[in-house]
């Protein structure tokens, strides 16, 4: 097994991949957890291997958490969007099987 955790900071319109697909290993969990007050609004999306965010998951307001877990997870890039107007850490976990 091998874990993964990583923090990156996005800014402002900002969009990268937060998590690589894995090459060799099997992802059986992720997470993902915007680091800021409880009191901040902000509006992330996730994507899961688009990068035009046609399809996202948001993680808006007060919601600062996502997680997956199991053998049938995704198993490709994922991609996060920062749609505020301020620098926010994106802190992120996988465990790869």
């Amino acid at each position: 097994m091998v874990q993964t955790i990583r923090t990156l900071g996005i800014s402002p319109g900002q969009k990268l991949i937060i998590i690589e697909k894995p090459r060799a290993l099997i992802r059986i969990f992720f997470s993902l957890l915007v680091v800021a007050l409880a009191t901040n609004w902000y509006d992330v999306k996730l994507s899961f291997d688009d990068p035009s965010f046609l399809n996202f998951y948001s993680l808006t307001g007060w919601k600062k958490y996502f997680e997956a877990t199991g053998v049938d997870i995704f198993q490709g890039n994922v991609w996060v969007s920062n749609l505020s107007d301020k620098l926010l850490y994106i802190s992120a976990t996988e465990i790869l099987h």
